[in-house]
């Protein structure tokens, strides 16, 4: 069972008890910076506290199975030396993640246009990170992670391992980045006719984070009237909240089946600040956590992409 082990920060109970939060996970890697900052960017504008949270790994044992390779006495000796060395390299891990979340909490409190008002918890915590989010998700209103882990931050590697994990399992929307901070000043909503992308729209509509923002409904795929229809009502609710939007539509047939492609060349051509999807729904919008297709979405954008379900 995780537990939290930095004694200098407030317990998981005192976050528990508190009012929702924004999830900023961190691990040290060149993302963390940016993740500091969108969690510092939205936790103002939704007015909430920020959870900090990173989590320790247990570092892989240095022992080996030493039987039948020399004598009792060398064998005991070199067994005391492991054990000594385990030890320590656990003392030190646990001593730099104490150090990350605290300078991670300095820059939080640090940032240009931060509240005073907003307070930042900190949680260090041994284990998985699946399962560190999974304690906290019951007052988390947004997750934000950075597309790629500290393991692989020097490495030719799309997105970190424990996305999709995540992403299947928590509700929560989930915010990945991967790029320093911009304030977010439009955004593309991959509409597909889902109940989740109908819920996506009620979402915006009700956020205050899209007010003066530009937003972009885009459909690609093959049109049938009902999908159009959804999607020209997805139209009429946003702007009915005070929103400017606009609806684009792209065949599947003129766009060679690629949704991909399709999304991020959109983006890219309309320099938009976001990318808004479903985790899950219908016709090729299911293969985003099924296959490789999410995995191709994060690696060809550099904009965060916001997932929801």
């Amino acid at each position: 069972m995780p537990h939290t082990v930095a004694p200098s920060v407030p317990s998981a109970q005192s976050v528990a008890a508190s009012q929702h939060c924004v999830l900023a996970c961190i691990d040290g890697s060149h993302i963390t910076s940016f993740v500091c900052d969108y969690a510092a960017w939205y936790a103002q504008k939704l007015n909430l506290p920020i959870t900090l949270l990173h989590v320790v790994h247990s570092p892989k044992s240095s022992r080996h199975d030493l039987s039948g390779t020399i004598g009792m006495d060398s064998r005991q000796s070199l067994l005391y030396e492991l054990t000594r060395l385990d030890e320590e390299t656990a003392r030190l891990t646990l001593k730099h993640g104490e150090a990350l979340v605290r300078d991670a909490k300095t820059q939080v409190l640090n940032s240009v246009a931060y509240s005073d008002d907003i307070e930042v918890y900190t949680h260090l915590r041994h284990g998985k990170l699946l399962s560190a989010i999974e304690h906290f998700a019951s007052k988390t209103r947004l997750v934000i992670m950075g597309r790629r882990s500290a393991d692989h931050q020097h490495e030719y590697v799309n997105i970190g391992s424990h996305i999709e994990s995540v992403a299947r399992t928590i509700q929560q929307p989930i915010l990945v980045c991967s790029e320093a901070f911009t304030a977010p000043s439009s955004y593309m909503l991959a509409f597909d006719g889902s109940p989740t992308a109908i819920k996506a729209v009620q979402m915006i509509c009700d956020s205050d984070l899209s007010r003066g923002t530009q937003g972009y409904l885009v459909m690609v795929g093959n049109h049938f009237q009902s999908r159009e229809d959804s999607l020209y009502e997805a139209q009429r609710q946003l702007v009915a909240a005070g929103l400017a939007v606009t609806v684009h539509l792209f065949s599947s047939k003129q766009h060679s089946d690629n949704v991909v492609k399709t999304l991020t060349t959109f983006q890219r051509e309309h320099d938009i600040s976001m990318i808004i999807i479903g985790a899950y729904g219908h016709a090729k919008w299911r293969r985003f956590f099924v296959g490789s297709t999410t995995t191709e979405l994060l690696a060809q954008t550099h904009v965060p992409v916001l997932l929801l379900h």
